[in-house]
């Protein structure tokens, strides 16, 4: 099977009686991507992923997974991707190992090398009953699960919860290596410093409504850093006066600091038409103060 798009949404909406899960989202991800779906706890991420997995059934509007439409074709959209939920259960009594086994005879198809490969990479312990794991080491096994069948779109929900540093790091070279592969991620956070590290684009959904769609790195151009040029001579800050996005120019001889919220290479381009520019420091924006920043911003149109 092949496709431009992974998940296409149409006014995709789901009530809960008067509760407003999902209000009319419009979203497409496209193959060839990590794209992270942020907000936090009750935002409407995990009604979203349900709803378009037909596990529950929208209020109104419409989604398509692989080109297929999430309820008629429902059973086919299986065969295609991996999904972690947020909340994977598992049988308690079997091992990892086992557990791995199960669902790779069910499924079939499964490459015993690439689970083997997997595991090790994870550093999952699948000789231990699922029960007696710690968080981490069962997400381990749930990882596995997800990603044994080489599926062309995998849908993680808060998959990193309980891993610590080092088997973060690797799992996400691992989300790299399925967008490299010209499959899809989509990964449902409410942490943006786990989606920014491996994101090409974010979706960012507050109280059941898509707020923004950004690419990382367009999202992290909006934010104010601080920007230091070193010069070989003396500078004056009124050439930086006119460069949108400079704020609160501060000059010390061949220094200039100043707050930036807009692109870099405008600024270097200006910069360096009137001097010699020696250094470039910059201190970067955290993007979860971006993140917060569109909730603050959010708040203030609805009061």
């Amino acid at each position: 099977m092949t496709t431009q798009h992974a998940i296409v949404t149409q006014r995709l909406t789901k009530h809960y009686g008067e509760v407003e899960a999902l209000v009319d989202l419009d979203l497409q991800v496209e193959m060839g991507e990590v794209f992270g779906f942020l907000g936090p706890n009750g935002a409407g991420k995990t009604t979203m992923i349900r709803t378009i997995l037909d596990l529950i059934r929208p209020t109104a509007g419409k989604a398509s997974v692989m080109g297929l439409d999430s309820h008629e074709d429902s059973v086919e959209i299986r065969r295609h991707i991996g999904y972690l939920p947020s909340d994977l259960a598992m049988y308690p009594d079997l091992t990892g190992r086992d557990m791995i086994t199960y669902f790779a005879n069910l499924r079939g198809g499964v490459d015993r090398g690439h689970v083997s490969d997997i595991a090790d990479r994870l550093q999952a312990d699948l000789g231990k009953k699922v029960g007696d794991l710690s968080s981490g080491n069962r997400q381990k096994v749930g990882l596995i699960l997800t990603f044994m069948s080489r599926p062309e779109l995998i849908i993680m929900d808060e998959p990193s919860t309980g891993l610590d540093p080092l088997v973060q790091r690797e799992f996400q070279m691992m989300m790299r290596e399925v967008a490299a592969d010209g499959r899809c991620v989509f990964l449902s956070s409410h942490t943006l410093s786990e989606v920014q590290r491996v994101a090409d684009r974010v979706g960012i959904i507050r109280s059941g409504r898509l707020v923004d769609v950004e690419f990382v790195d367009d999202l992290r151009s909006k934010a104010i850093r601080t920007v230091e040029l070193q010069f070989d001579g003396l500078v004056d800050a009124s050439v930086f006066a006119g460069v949108p996005g400079v704020r609160e120019v501060e000059v010390a001889g061949h220094h200039a600091r100043m707050s930036f919220d807009g692109k870099m290479d405008h600024l270097l381009s200006v910069a360096t038409e009137h001097y010699t520019l020696v250094d470039v420091s910059t201190e970067e924006a955290d993007l979860e103060e971006i993140f917060l920043e569109y909730y603050r911003d959010q708040e203030k149109v609805g009061t």
